[in-house]
């Protein structure tokens, strides 16, 4: 007899008609890579929106962040599943009554353990008015919650492979406890690829001279006051519009249209410069000192 779906089954068999897989993934792929770009450039006082950066840059930006959460999520998978499978071969009908009583305090564990994690975690969230300034929230907090669900699902799931099968309400209840491990590796995620755009502008301004070399000629003095910027005033002549010239500058990164420069070395008094490409100011890029 086969058994009609719950209604959190069903909800399930909905939402993937509502919202296909591979819209599901672009739109992940596009928030992580949002995320790691928006804290990379924070770090320059950039607000990332300002940039132009369109869709396809964010997904092209997210493997870099997700490649450690995946390598990890993807290592205790494999692990669940071994264990699993160990835990499948011992309880057998032919077991000895020590195994499975083994396998019974190994579940009940789980199912004790498991809450009380949980309630750790969730203990964190609640106090997140007076730790979220603290640098491990973001990845104790859903790391302790994801924990404690998947002891319970574990001890759970053994418990189910030595009794019948459970009614619907207990698989509602397993479904909402694999939900909630899923939102808390969401969460380590979206932490992880912060701390990556992080790392990533904290490299890249340790090795500013690596960027393409820019001189900036301009009609106007831009009063620049960022250290190691130079600023010359070019001789005047007939039809001459631009007026001053700026070495040792770097492009961050080019706009839809307009530059982001930055001294060519780093310094807590440094600002980015925004440079519209509308004809107001003149660009070169110098070559590579090092010859050929």
């Amino acid at each position: 007899m086969v058994e009609e779906p719950g209604r959190l089954e069903r909800l399930v068999e909905a939402g993937k008609a509502v919202i296909p897989p591979l819209t599901l993934l672009s739109a992940l792929l596009f928030y992580f890579g949002y995320v790691s770009a928006r804290s990379q450039y924070e770090y320059f006082g950039v607000d990332v929106d300002t940039i132009g950066l369109g869709t396809q840059d964010y997904i092209m930006r997210s493997p870099q962040p997700l490649l450690t959460p995946l390598l990890v999520f993807a290592a205790a998978a494999a692990g669940s599943i071994a264990v699993h499978a160990a835990i499948r071969r011992r309880i057998h009908p032919g077991a000895s009554a020590r195994t499975v009583a083994r396998m019974r305090r190994m579940g009940r564990a789980g199912q004790v353990a498991g809450p009380a994690v949980l309630a750790g975690g969730l203990l964190l969230l609640s106090g997140y008015p007076l730790l979220r300034d603290w640098r491990l929230y973001g990845l104790v907090t859903p790391l302790l919650i994801a924990l404690g669900g998947t002891l319970y699902g574990s001890g759970a799931a053994i418990g189910r492979l030595l009794r019948p099968p459970p009614a619907p309400s207990g698989r509602a209840s397993t479904t909402l406890v694999y939900l909630v491990v899923a939102v808390s590796a969401f969460w380590m995620t979206a932490t992880v690829a912060q701390w990556s755009g992080r790392g990533l502008a904290m490299d890249r301004a340790n090795r500013l001279g690596r960027l393409p070399s820019v001189i900036l000629n301009t009609r106007e003095s831009l009063f620049l006051r960022s250290p190691g910027v130079l600023e010359t005033k070019l001789p005047a002549s007939e039809g001459q519009t631009f007026h001053y010239r700026y070495r040792n500058l770097r492009l961050l990164i080019h706009g839809k249209d307009r530059m982001f420069l930055v001294p060519d070395r780093w310094s807590a008094s440094n600002a980015t410069i925004i440079v519209p490409l509308d004809g107001s100011v003149r660009v070169q890029f110098q070559f590579q000192n090092q010859p050929p």
